[in-house]
């Protein structure tokens, strides 16, 4: 699923969480820190992390996951009210390598948008048959109930 090999030696956000490494911290509590962005996609990127080192999402608790959710959620509000150049608000996750994940340690980036900023997401959209959603979702269902 990831390239973590288990441990958080050479996590560089086990790093900014322990102050063992710099970051521009905007808010830090017992469950999380939230930093901004080294390579920001516009000024105003934020990064919200885990103070524990979960590899992925399915590395987190649910309590842990709920929390930094809930800190994404008032931060793209602050970033609104920031003055920062802000029209609108990306939360983005990418859990595992095939899904763009580069630092092994599970977080969401809160991003603010605007016109003209450069980021984008292309894919092949395609509409996708009733009969095979259907499929999915039964697939879906029987995991959600195994897990």
């Amino acid at each position: 699923m990831t390239a973590d090999d288990g441990t958080n030696d050479h996590c560089v956000f086990c790093a900014i969480v322990d102050g063992d490494a710099e970051a521009s911290v905007v808010h830090e509590d017992e469950q999380a820190v939230v930093f901004m962005d080294l390579n920001p996609v516009t000024p105003g990127h934020l990064l919200v992390v885990p103070r524990r080192h979960a590899a992925g999402l399915e590395d987190l608790d649910e309590e842990t996951s709920t929390h930094v959710w809930r800190l994404a959620h008032r931060l793209a509000r602050a970033l609104r009210r920031s003055g920062l150049r802000c029209d609108g608000i990306n939360v983005f996750m990418a859990d595992g390598e095939v899904a763009f994940q580069e630092v092994f340690h599970f977080h969401l980036h809160v991003i603010a948008r605007h016109a003209g900023d450069g980021f984008t997401i292309n894919a092949d959209w395609k509409e996708r048959s009733r009969s095979l959603l259907d499929t999915d979702a039964s697939a879906i269902r029987n995991a959600l109930v195994n897990s």
